[in-house]
């Protein structure tokens, strides 16, 4: 499936694999590209049986961050058009990297060539993110006199510690993939992302989809959670899985050693 001309799904036993595919712009971040992201994340958000998503990019490079060429559209930058919250509780740029952290399903991003700015905060949406280890990486914004606001902060809080963001934000220096890993914005170091972040997915893919979306859900949630409401969103979680089909056929699976046979949520 192709979304905008930028960005192509497809989907075979239950991995969706998202592809960034400007690859002769090294698939930087115009309107089109923004739109197409988004509209990748909505599409996969209800698409019945995918249990994994890998997100990559076509040609040298996973994201050069935003096409300048679009800076020259000012008329994104009048009245309220950034704080106008138009996905929820995001703008649309903020959408195409929020996009994949809202998912119910795993989402796990191969990151090679540049990964600049923008295109650093889509990954960033990823659950885990594996690198190459001579990807080129940079907080990009403030060389251009901005700041990173597409959802990094929020992303990267938990990740990256305080200190080392700040000191690559204010200066925008480039790092590698072996450094990324150890920054925090990066979870595994891979001579191939795409095949790694493939074979991650299609481990997930063979849990219980229940119990995973679960797992995301509790992740997603719980950092913002004192511990008493941590402890209780725990036991939520748990009462809806506990004596369902999934989880007593995860059970069944385990004790015969074969492979589970689950239900799509």
């Amino acid at each position: 499936m192709n979304f905008h001309e930028r960005v192509t799904v497809t989907v075979e036993d239950h991995v969706a694999h998202v592809l960034l595919d400007r690859a002769d712009k090294m698939n930087a971040l115009d309107d089109a590209m923004f739109e197409a992201i988004v509209s990748a994340g909505h599409h996969l958000h209800t698409e019945r049986g995918v249990r994994a998503v890998v997100l990559s990019g076509a040609g040298r490079s996973f994201c050069a961050g935003l096409d300048l060429s679009s800076m020259g559209n000012t008329s994104r930058w009048e009245g309220d058009g950034l704080t106008a919250r138009t996905h929820g509780n995001a703008n649309r740029a903020q959408q195409a990297a929020m996009v994949w952290r809202k998912l119910p399903m795993p989402v796990i991003a191969a990151v090679h060539g540049v990964c600049f700015g923008g295109g650093l905060q889509v990954a960033s949406g990823a659950d885990i993110r594996f690198i190459a280890p001579d990807a080129r990486l940079a907080v990009m914004e403030v060389k251009w006199g901005l700041v990173p606001d597409m959802a990094g902060y929020a992303l990267w809080r938990g990740n990256v510690r305080d200190d080392v963001l700040r000191e690559l934000t204010y200066t925008h220096r480039e790092f590698s993939g072996e450094e990324a890993v150890r920054f925090g914005f990066a979870t595994h170091v891979s001579a191939d992302p795409l095949a790694d972040a493939m074979a991650l997915a299609r481990t997930i893919a063979s849990k219980s989809p229940t119990a995973v979306r679960g797992a995301k859900m509790l992740s997603n949630r719980t950092p913002d959670m004192t511990v008493d409401e941590v402890l209780m969103a725990e036991s939520v979680a748990q009462h809806e899985l506990m004596y369902s089909k999934n989880q007593m056929e995860a059970v069944r699976a385990g004790m015969e050693k074969r492979a589970g046979e689950f239900v799509d949520p």
